[in-house]
C-alpha cells in the first residue's frame, strides 16, 4: 500500500469515527491488531459490541473490497478479541463504506460470506 492510499484510508477512518459518534456509538478501540488481522473500529451502542471494517474509495464501489477471505480473517480477529476481553454479550460485524463524501453503514456483514 502506497502512502497516498494509506493516507486516504486514515482519512476514511476519521470520517467513519465522526459518523459513528454522531449516531450515538461509543468508540472503544481503533486499529486493533492480532496475528489474525486487524479491526478498524470497535464501538459500543445499545449494549452491542460492533466490529467495524472501514472501506474508502473516491471512485469505485468500496464494498467490493470486502471479500469472503477478508471476512474470514475478520471473524478470526473478532474471536481473538472476544476471548481476550472475555466478552460474553451481543456483538456484530459491520462495515462503513465511504465513496467520496457519501457514507453508508452496513450491518451484519457476516451474512455476505
Amino acid at each position: 500500500m502506497g502512502f497516498t492510499s494509506y493516507k486516504r484510508g486514515k482519512e476514511g477512518e476519521e470520517k467513519a469515527v465522526a459518523y459513528l459518534i454522531e449516531q450515538g456509538f461509543i468508540l472503544l478501540e481503533r486499529n486493533f491488531h492480532s496475528r489474525f488481522g486487524e479491526i478498524d473500529i470497535i464501538a459500543m451502542k445499545d449494549e452491542i459490541l460492533h466490529f467495524i471494517e472501514v472501506k474508502y474509495s473516491p471512485k469505485n464501489d468500496a464494498e467490493y473490497f470486502i471479500t469472503p477471505q477478508k471476512i474470514a480473517k475478520f471473524v478470526k480477529t473478532i474471536d481473538y478479541y472476544l476471548l481476550r476481553k472475555k466478552w460474553q454479550g451481543m456483538y456484530q460485524m459491520d462495515a462503513i463504506i465511504i465513496k467520496g463524501e457519501k457514507i453508508s453503514y452496513l450491518e451484519n456483514i457476516s451474512i455476505w460470506g
